[in-house]
Formats: structure tokens, sequence, C-alpha cells
């Protein structure tokens, strides 16, 4: 694809501004909104997101505006990267803006907490069905520090329009940026938001002990309760194999980049869930979704004993420590359930 002609970004925070920046590279006119107004003041007179991207130099040919009506005008590409919990607020505000045939990429990795419904869900319900096609997410290992840097990242979009798939994947893939589709919209979506739930978990195993068993274990079963769930979603079990299940997992996981990680290792560290996160001083994505999550799995008699232990911790003041132990102490039972390989055969065998 020759140049973006015009993208609008919408959220200035650190994934935002690293997109912005990495889809600068393609020339033509970027815009990138931001809510708040000393926020926008900031970037402009330095041409530097210090809050959110410090130290990455934003290109000449990104625009920062706090005008939403303006910044999407005649967009032909609409990125949000606004928070999960804010997404239906200023979907709301952007749809009277945005052009019909505009395609949507989303990069939140969430679940809204109070409905329980995934973002393509909430997209639905307020642009209609008949605008659901030009919906894509996009997912996958990705810190904004490293995008922002030009280092080498995966990442996978996905739809279940294979056109629309590709052409998000035209407008992001570049040399260090290589982007794959899936047509599997749950599985990417729910693999995206639940490696946060895992990675405040191993970041409370790091506070509570720094156990590289403990936190090896808690990522693979952890993968396993998520795949469960997707699967119970009706998603296809290899997605959670791919880049939006095991890849996102590990790098949250294991990077000192990931908020998720960083909050968690200051809770087992004792400190109380607010504290935390004032320290890490930015959306903490899996604190949301573990109440999400929590409701889900009930929802849809799934057993996932790390969300369960994580939702008392975050919110029923279980002291980590019993958690851990908690988990430790269950019934024992196979690594491989029966009914999760039966699903993934009869999946197989359908597609």
């Amino acid at each position: 694809m020759a140049g973006t002609n015009h993208v609008a970004v919408l959220g200035a925070g650190s994934w935002g501004t690293a997109l912005a920046c990495h889809l600068a590279g393609r020339g033509g006119k970027i815009k990138l909104w931001a809510r708040r107004p000393e926020l926008v003041k900031q970037i402009k007179a330095c041409r530097e997101n210090k809050r959110y991207l410090p130290g990455i130099i934003l290109p000449e040919n990104i625009q920062v505006t706090g005008d939403l009506a303006g910044a999407l005008a005649g967009a032909k590409y609409i990125v949000f990267s606004v928070p999960s919990h804010s997404f239906r607020e200023v979907l709301k505000s952007a749809l009277p803006v945005i052009r019909e045939d505009a395609l949507i990429v989303n990069t939140a990795k969430g679940i809204e907490e109070d409905t329980m419904l995934r973002l393509s869900e909430v997209y639905t319900s307020q642009a209609g069905a008949r605008r659901a096609g030009n919906y894509v997410v996009l997912s996958g290992p990705s810190h904004a520090e490293e995008v922002a840097l030009n280092m080498p990242t995966a990442v996978v979009v996905a739809s279940p329009s294979r056109t629309t798939a590709e052409k998000a994947q035209d407008l992001f893939m570049m040399d260090n940026f290589r982007v794959y589709t899936n047509p599997d919209v749950i599985g990417v979506e729910i693999g995206g938001a639940l490696k946060n739930v895992i990675a405040l978990g191993t970041g409370i195993v790091d506070g509570l002990s720094g156990s590289d068993n403990a936190k090896a274990a808690l990522m693979t079963r952890g993968l396993a309760e998520i795949t469960r769930l997707g699967m119970a979603m009706h998603a296809n079990p290899l997605t959670f194999a791919g880049l939006a299940g095991l890849g996102d997992l590990i790098v949250t996981c294991t990077s000192m980049h990931s908020r998720n990680r960083r909050a968690g290792i200051e809770i087992g560290r004792g400190k109380k869930l607010a504290e935390a996160l004032a320290g890490v001083n930015m959306v903490v994505e899996g604190v949301r979704t573990t109440r999400a999550a929590y409701g889900l799995a009930r929802r849809w008699g799934v057993e996932m004993p790390i969300t369960e232990q994580m939702y008392r911790v975050l919110f029923q003041s279980m002291p980590p420590e019993e958690a851990v132990n908690n988990l430790m102490a269950r019934v024992k039972t196979h690594e491989v359930e029966e009914v999760a390989l039966s699903k993934i055969k009869w999946w197989i065998e359908r597609n």
C-alpha cells in the first residue's frame, strides 16, 4: 500500500503513540487524538509523549489534536488505542463522524467489565451489524516501547472477513513489523485479554519469591484455562498456541515493560491494589479483566482456578500467599483433560 492516506489514531497512550509513529513511516497524514488538553499541549510543544512514551520523537507527519471530530473527518483508517473501559464511550462519540467504509482497527486488550462483552461485541452493539465487517482486532506480543524503536515484532489481525483482515495487514506490515491474519476474532480477543490476568499472577509470584518454577507453572496452567474458556465460547483452540495466545502470554508475563507484571510484583511485595496501580501510573488492563473473566467462567461453567484466586486477591483481600497455597493444594488431576482433547479433535475434523 503506497502511503496511508489519512489515518486517525484515537488514544495517545504508549501504544497509540507507538502505532502512530509506526504508521507515519508509510507517509501520509496521521492524526493522533488525545482526550486530555494538557497531554495534547505537552506533545505539541516537545514532539514527544513524555508521559507515556518518553524518548521517542514524533515524526513531522503526525498531527496531535484534542478535536475528535477533526481527527476523524475523512479518515480512511481508524485505530482505537483507548483502554477497554473507555472504548464504548469513545466509540459512541466517534461513530457519527466515521465514514461508513472506514477500516476500524481496535488494539485494546480487555473485556468490558460490567457487560462481560468482548470489544468486537461492543462495537457491533453500537455500530450495528451492517458495519461489523469493517472491524479488525490487532493483538499479539508487542510492547509499545519496542515497536517505537523499530524492533522486530510480529502481531495478528483478526476479522471474520479475510478481505478486511488483509487491508489491516497491508496497513501495518513493514520490514520490522510482521502481521499475520486470523479469522478467529473470539480466540484472539480472549487470548489478548486474559493473558493480562495471568501476568498479574506471575508478577505476584515474582514479588513473593521470584520462583522460576512457580512462574513457569502459572503460565502453562494459565494458558490451559484461557484455552478452556475460549473453546467454551467457540474459539479455535489452535489460536491459543499462536501470537495472540502463547506469544502474548510469554511477553506479558516475563517483561518489565508489562504493566500487569509490574503491578503484580508490587502486590506480591505486600502493597494494596490501589498502591500498586498508583505505582505503575498507567492503565493496568488485567485488573478489570480479572473481574470480567471471573464472571465469564461462571457464565460458561468453565473451571479457571488461577483466575478465581486472582479475583480473590484483587477484590476480596485474600493474601497472595494464601492464593498460591490454594492453587498448590487443589485435588489431583490429569494435565490434559479428556474433554479438551475431544473438543480439539472435533474442531479439527469440523474445519
